[in-house]
């Protein structure tokens, strides 16, 4: 292991470099936009800008579930954010979420549009204006949002702890990788435990904790985050595999995970959604570039 004593904290810590890494251009510690510029609004109910990150897809899964589900009043335009190159630091982009992550949705639905921001929260909140996916029942509704919020406060570890230093930090750091590497196997035993006995996550019905976990863990066990899966053994958890390929074969999945992907395959990939036409005409582009 690296020598411990290599780095002494500073007494008043200051940002005057970047740290490195994947998204050094974009990082630093204060708010508010970087610069002027307005967000474009389509024809339908719900704007969203958003990327096709874990975070993303579970809002982009969310209403293909909803409209699969015959709710046509979830029509959705879905803008592309690019964080690689600081959309997210706009100033019509911060207007809507002042966290400046995506993703960020507005609902022009009534007479003053307004704005949901926080992925949990854009579930929440559809899940209740259309009454889905949120079981009615008490019991039910609380054990499904204490496994929704369960992934709100683990994301940090997976994606901002474990996959940060695994994957993106500038260098290796053993005792960083060690730390989040155990946490995320604790997790994964978490929901392991958990599925176990049941279909879903919360229970026999397919909900919003679905939606909210699998973008995160259940692609990491499919093998498709941070290629971590050999590195993490993920095949133990027997479990989470099962719910993961069950929740990937539902159609609405497979093309809540293409909107607003600008990586992997192409064909995997549609940068913007307008209209549900969006998916074929993407297909059929690609079939006649191929």
């Amino acid at each position: 292991m690296a020598d411990s004593t290599a780095y002494t904290p500073p007494e008043v810590w200051t940002w005057d470099k970047e740290n490195g890494g994947t998204f050094a251009s974009t990082n630093r510690p204060i708010s508010g936009p970087t610069h002027d510029k307005d967000l474009p609004v389509g024809k339908h109910p719900f704007q969203l800008y958003s990327m096709g990150t874990p975070n993303g897809v579970k809002v982009t899964v969310m209403f293909e579930e909803l409209l699969a589900a015959g709710h046509k009043d979830a029509e959705y335009d879905a803008w592309l954010i690019r964080i690689g190159d600081g959309d997210q630091f706009g100033s019509g982009f911060v207007d809507i979420n002042p966290n400046s992550k995506i993703p960020a949705l507005v609902d022009r639905s009534g007479d003053t549009p307004r704005r949901v921001f926080e992925s949990g929260a854009i579930l929440l909140y559809l899940a209740e204006k259309f009454g889905a996916f949120l079981p009615a029942d008490v019991d039910g509704r609380t054990e499904t949002l204490n496994w929704l919020f369960w992934q709100m406060g683990s994301a940090p570890y997976l994606g901002g702890g474990f996959g940060h230093f695994y994957a993106y930090a500038p260098e290796k750091i053993e005792y960083a990788i060690d730390r989040f590497a155990m946490e995320v196997k604790r997790q994964l035993d978490v929901l392991d435990r958990a599925l176990a006995d049941r279909t879903f996550i919360a229970g026999e019905d397919y909900t919003i904790a679905d939606m909210a976990i699998w973008p995160w863990y259940g692609n990491l066990v499919l093998g498709r985050q941070y290629n971590a899966g050999t590195f993490l053994s993920v095949h133990e958890y027997k479990n989470v595999r099962r719910w993961a390929d069950m929740i990937l074969d539902r159609p609405a999945v497979q093309r809540g995970r293409m909107v607003n992907r600008t990586f992997g395959d192409p064909e995997e990939q549609l940068h913007e959604r307008h209209d549900a036409a969006d998916f074929d005409t993407n297909t059929e582009a690609l079939r006649a570039a191929g």
